[in-house]
């Protein structure tokens, strides 16, 4: 006997993603203006770490507009009936596209940070000190616009005689915001490096920092790039078995229906902190679909669930 509950049909795109959107927005913009001067300034004043970090955001700007073109697109299809979980893995792609382009700018930096290495030239410190800081200023503004506020949520609840107090805490956040914060984190490491070699090459004579402050900043690029690559990933290709939500629905069925046994169940994430469950039971107990979703219900991230019932042989 087949059974679907479904309590939210489609993922609507909600007040924080509107504040995803509008933040995106402006970060977009900031950090267009901020390009522009870097990359001037680097090639004029003969800065490698103030030209790298100057590619690096103008690769970062083409992301974000991707991250930004990911919540527009979920926003307009939001009601469109041909995505049956609603729009949120839109989002989703768009953070798993901005981390493969953080990557392919980790792998420009290192490349053209060694060119530099191993062939210097002259650097007009002064006036890529002044260009770096203020990149640094704007980044960190940017991070401060993005910053991800993380969703918890917990249940307490009390069924069929005995009292037990489950608390759950699922911490979930907007991972295409989050992939925009990075690049942004990205775009101040490097900031901060570049000032930190242009400083020590205006000061101790110790030019060598500036490509090598290039290198240090491909590798911090390239290790938060693969991070998000995985995180992003994983929620495309369904890959949420080891999520605590598929605990806690065996510990539900153990629990409520001690003689009845799971033959089946696939959990799969549809939006932020929301999943779907196909659950297939086998038992000699008269119990229906009805009854092990309503068991199933104390979970509040459980919007979709399919239920099976089997008699045991």
């Amino acid at each position: 006997m087949n059974d679907t509950f479904d309590l939210a049909h489609s993922h609507q795109f909600n007040q924080g993603n509107v504040r995803g959107e509008k933040r995106t927005r402006a970060v977009v913009l900031i950090t267009a203006a901020m390009m522009v001067v870097e990359i001037v300034g680097g090639y004029a004043l003969n800065s490698m770490a103030l030209l790298a970090d100057g590619w690096h955001m103008s690769s970062h700007a083409l992301a974000m507009g991707m991250s930004l073109l990911a919540y527009v697109l979920a926003r307009r299809y939001a009601n469109d009936p041909r995505f049956t979980f609603g729009t949120w893995k839109v989002e989703i792609l768009g953070g798993f596209s901005s981390a493969l382009m953080l990557a392919v700018v980790a792998v420009l930096m290192l490349y053209q940070s060694v060119e530099r290495l191993l062939t210097p030239g002259p650097i007009h410190y002064d006036e890529a000190i002044v260009i770096g800081v203020l990149g640094l200023i704007v980044n960190v503004a940017c991070a401060w616009l993005l910053r991800d506020e993380h969703d918890h949520h917990g249940h307490d609840h009390h069924e069929h005689g005995h009292e037990h107090a489950h608390v759950h805490h699922h911490g979930h956040h907007d991972v295409n915001l989050r992939s925009a914060y990075i690049h942004v984190i990205a775009d101040a490491a490097t900031s901060l490096l570049a000032v930190i070699a242009l400083l020590g090459g205006k000061f101790y004579g110790a030019a060598w920092l500036d490509p090598v402050m290039g290198v240090v900043g491909s590798f911090l690029v390239g290790r938060w790039a693969v991070s998000l690559l995985r995180e992003s990933g994983r929620i495309l290709l369904d890959a949420e078995m080891d999520a605590p939500v598929v605990q806690e629905i065996r510990e539900v069925v153990a629990e409520q229906l001690p003689t009845a046994r799971i033959c089946d169940l696939h959990v799969w994430r549809v939006a932020r902190g929301s999943y779907a469950c196909i659950l297939g039971i086998v038992t000699n107990e008269p119990v229906s679909p009805a009854e092990v979703r309503e068991h199933l219900s104390i979970h509040e991230e459980l919007v979709h669930v399919t239920v099976e019932i089997q008699k045991a042989a």
